[in-house]
């Protein structure tokens, strides 16, 4: 066979390795082929010979097929939606969301997120496998599926449930206090974290809305993987209409142009940059929909005194987890100038052991940075305001060894003294998804006013994600958490990125949530309250509205 003749192949005449998985676009409950396809490269590939993974992946992207399977380097295939089927996806979920949404709530929250947990536990191995093949080092995989677990844990569950309604009785009349769906959600995940930020969408399924997911080119097995193997095998169960969920792969353009313009939809999941999303936001308020924003974090840890130094070094070092690139780790340090010098050497101690290497190897939490140039610039903007290196500053190979044309980052800690000037540090003013970790150390003073100027350090950061306090003093931690009014999450002398029951995993304030911000439990953001009174017939209006008989039988 010619070079010519296998280039007109159908791409579904291209063998996968065995294990490899092939995904259509899933709309209205069945499994949508595509004219084009997006493969998927393992991530050990593409530290093996990055050039070879990515020539093979983009000549099958353009309908090249060659003769036999695949290598095991292409691990999934994911189909291209069209326009058309994106349209179709968006109908299908206008259509279910009327059904969905009259479906009592134990069935839509307790029963499905039930069995999800029991989906995710049975799965545990095979989930991990996949963010392994992204990307995710497996100690971070295993972080994330434990706050899959913890997030839909029977606590949370409860949870949830007492926030969608409560009901009371005022004489004869039943009254209740309720949140009713949006109508149909559509969510926009992140490259660094899809799968999770898909899952988190779900919780929109919950409250009653359907739910339609565009997985991400860059990275689209694991929100396809999770949406069809986890969560609409569950929903099929519970006998939810075809329609309630969607996935669809494409470009974002295009496709936020079309959730923008279709007036099938309600509410837009928005996850990216601050920049684009602030821009976002106004078109959607323009659309007549509504922006649930999850953009950039600058997190903030205060380190007290009293605090216990290494376990707080010992959060601070999330910091360098994935090497910087997730949204909600501590960002900036701001620290008490009697105990910033202890604080400094531990947290570079600490740093030290974090080290690179390939996502499938036990211990690893450094991941590839790519464009490093922006990492050294921001380094070079500190040490021009004057904040001293500690640790860190150098690119590396796969081993650890350094080298300025390494695609990995050293854990990099800088010292910025003084509070007062802090923010004219680039680092400091503004999220730098890399692994570099400035602690600022104030200025003497006495304690009161210290510990005034570091709420307000808090308070005034123009993001909102995440913040934590670490301290012993009693009297600190209650004026520290009555007076920060900033950021979706706080977290006291606790990890900072560990998930809890009850408390939100995402959302925040300021440039991390827009104009709307707040912590995101997505079953509340993609809801609106509604109050309702039932009452028995019998009741006269006019005593209703000029007597007493408001409260009477």
């Amino acid at each position: 066979m010619s070079a010519k003749s296998r280039a007109l192949l159908h791409p579904d005449d291209v063998l996968l390795a065995q294990g490899a998985r092939s995904y259509g676009s899933y709309v209205a409950g069945k499994s949508v082929p595509g004219e084009e396809w997006v493969y998927v490269v393992d991530s050990a590939a593409l530290l093996d010979d990055a050039f070879t993974s990515l020539t093979l992946k983009r000549k099958l992207e353009k309908g090249w097929t060659p003769i036999g399977p695949l290598p095991g380097s292409i691990v999934a295939r994911v189909a291209k939606a069209s326009a058309d089927t994106v349209e179709q996806a968006l109908e299908a979920a206008a259509v279910a969301a009327a059904e969905w949404g009259a479906t009592p709530l134990d069935v839509r929250l307790d029963q499905v997120c039930s069995l999800l947990r029991e989906r995710i536990a049975e799965r545990t191995d095979e989930i991990i496998e996949v963010l392994v093949q992204e990307g995710h080092p497996l100690a971070l995989a295993r972080w994330e599926v434990s706050g899959m677990l913890q997030c839909w844990s029977p606590e949370s569950i409860g949870f949830y449930h007492s926030q969608m309604i409560q009901e009371f009785r005022h004489g004869v009349r039943e009254i209740s206090v309720r949140r009713r769906p949006d109508g149909v959600v559509c969510l926009n995940p992140p490259q660094n974290a899809p799968m999770a930020s898909a899952l988190l969408g779900v919780y929109s399924i919950f409250a009653g809305n359907a739910l339609v997911v565009r997985a991400p080119r860059s990275g689209p097995l694991g929100v396809m993987y999770a949406l069809q193997e986890l969560v609409a095998p569950v929903l099929d169960e519970v006998g939810a209409p075809p329609g309630t969920l969607g996935v669809v792969c494409g470009d974002p353009g295009p496709m936020l142009n079309s959730w923008l313009t279709s007036e099938h939809v309600d509410d837009i999941m928005y996850f990216g940059s601050s920049e684009s999303g602030i821009r976002f936001q106004e078109r959607c308020i323009a659309a007549g929909k509504k922006p649930i924003l999850e953009l950039a974090g600058n997190d903030i840890v205060t380190v007290w005194k009293d605090a216990d130094v290494e376990l707080a070094a010992e959060a601070l070092t999330e910091g360098f987890y994935g090497s910087g690139q997730l949204c909600m780790i501590p960002n900036q340090v701001v620290a008490h100038p009697d105990v910033a010098d202890h604080l400094v050497a531990e947290l570079a101690r600490q740093a030290r052991r974090i080290r690179p290497g390939r996502a499938g190897d036990e211990g690893v939490l450094l991941t590839p940075v790519l464009r490093n140039e922006k990492f050294f610039e921001c380094l070079d903007d500190a040490l021009a305001h004057g904040a001293e290196l500690v640790c860190g500053g150098h690119a590396m190979q796969l081993d650890g060894t350094r080298d300025a044309n390494g695609i990995f980052l050293e854990p990099t800690v800088v010292r910025v003294n003084g509070l007062a000037q802090a923010r004219r540090v680039q680092a400091v003013r503004h999220e730098t998804f890399f692994p570099l970790l400035p602690v600022v150390v104030a200025e003497q003073a006495e304690d009161d006013e210290l510990l005034a100027s570091f709420i307000d350090f808090v308070n005034t950061n123009w993001y909102g994600l995440r913040n934590s306090l670490w301290a012993k003093d009693r009297a600190v931690v209650d004026r520290f958490v009555a007076r920060v009014t900033e950021g979706g999450l706080l977290k006291v002398n606790d990890s900072h990125i560990g998930f809890l029951p009850y408390l939100p995993s995402h959302g925040g304030t300021g440039l991390t949530g827009g104009v709307f911000g707040e912590a995101n439990y997505p079953m509340l953001r993609t809801t609106h309250v509604q109050g309702v009174s039932v009452a028995p017939g019998g009741i006269r209006p006019r005593d209703a509205v000029f007597g007493t008989g408001s409260s009477a039988a």
